[in-house]
């Protein structure tokens, strides 16, 4: 049976300073949120959620604005902080408070460094370390709605008072296997994640699985069509694919369309959305079209040739034994995106962007050595 927690509802500033003063000095404090985002880009905070361990504090953020003393509590003056799957924990913080989480100890990153399930769920990571079994039933509840039920306020409080538990028992199998700098590492590079600049935008092209299938004159106009995108549902605060989606932005690159009648004509596109953004969309590809050849980005290469499946063969059978060995899945030390970064800037003869810390003491060296046979191989007997 799960522990049965003790919750307090939070909804004054008094309160929540009295809170903020009681955990000031706790070893490590738990925390988790409940959102809302199916209308919006930035997520809504619906509730917060602060424990130390046996008492859980439910934070109504829709009642309250984030006072100096949970944002000193949330930031680095504060005690350590156990998230689990924290990603859209943190932006939804960063939303309500203004504070980037930190220091801060994920406990399914460091469960994917002790198992070979690096995207355990909280349910399931509670009962492999404590046997209790916790409800899913308000898994889809809606959190806005005031007041919470007593299962809602239940469940919110289940999701933060077994963190400080299973953070002990995971720090102490960490320690044993020397591999808790390895997750502190990680951890601070999720905080510095957290705190990228707006800059990312002009990245975002880079995530399109097809990249390759576009000429450069396309790519760059895909690069410029998606910072477009994401600085737009930004300041409108909309989902991505409300205002449109990847698909459709790689659709009008690969067709480089010169007018309206053009643009129409794409795959997918709404007559609304040609009517609503076909001249910014129009600009940006006029743009790209309008660039010299040296401003252009490089071809990138097929995935589909054999020189890339072979040289990508080699790196995932090495990066397979290595985590077979350490008992780990593959894409805790390296995702497939970053193999295949290796294998393009090995055929396009650019520097390798090898991993760095931990991971780099372990693959680096082998990475090389892989890419290394691999174009011995192509070259054949001397």
């Amino acid at each position: 049976m799960p522990q049965e927690p003790i919750s307090h509802w939070i909804d004054t500033p008094d309160a929540l300073d009295a809170v903020c003063d009681e955990l000031a000095d706790v070893r490590w404090l738990a925390v988790d949120t409940e959102f809302f985002r199916e209308s919006s880009f930035y997520p809504v905070a619906a509730l917060i959620q602060l424990s130390a361990g046996e008492h859980a504090y439910l934070v109504d953020p829709q009642a309250l604005a984030a006072t100096p003393a949970v944002c000193r509590l949330l930031g680095p003056e504060g005690p350590v902080k156990l998230l689990h799957a924290s990603s859209e924990d943190l932006e939804v913080l960063f939303n309500w408070s203004g504070v980037v989480v930190q220091p801060l100890i994920d406990t399914q990153l460091a469960q994917g460094l002790l198992s070979e399930d690096p995207a355990i769920g909280y349910q399931r990571l509670v009962e492999h370390w404590t046997g209790d079994s916790l409800p899913k039933g308000e898994t889809r509840s809606d959190w806005l709605v005031r007041p919470l039920s007593e299962a809602q306020r239940r469940y919110a409080a289940l999701d933060v008072i077994y963190l400080p538990t299973l953070w002990e028992a995971q720090r102490q199998a960490l320690l044993e296997l020397e591999r808790l700098s390895w997750l502190e590492a990680d951890c601070a590079a999720l905080v510095a994640q957290a705190q990228r600049s707006l800059d990312s935008d002009g990245e975002w092209f880079r995530r399109h699985r097809q990249l390759w299938r576009l000429s450069p004159r396309s790519i760059a106009a895909y690069r410029r069509l998606t910072a477009w995108r994401e600085a737009e549902v930004r300041s409108r605060n909309l989902p991505r694919n409300w205002l449109v989606s990847d698909k459709v932005l790689f659709a009008v690159a690969e067709r480089m369309p010169a007018n309206r009648y053009e643009l129409a004509a794409v795959e997918d596109i709404k007559p609304s959305l040609v009517k609503r953004e076909g001249d910014a969309l129009l600009a940006l590809v006029r743009e790209a079209a309008q660039l010299d050849e040296a401003e252009l980005p490089p071809t990138l290469p097929s995935p589909l040739s054999d020189p890339f499946k072979k040289r990508l063969k080699r790196l995932k059978r090495c990066v397979g034994e290595t985590a077979e060995r350490l008992g780990v899945a593959p894409e805790v030390l390296a995702r497939r995106r970053e193999l295949e970064a290796l294998v393009a800037a090995d055929l396009e003869g650019r520097a390798l962007p090898l991993p760095e810390g931990w991971r780099g003491e372990l693959l680096a060296e082998p990475l090389r050595q892989a890419l290394d046979g691999a174009a011995a191989d192509a070259r054949g007997p001397v």
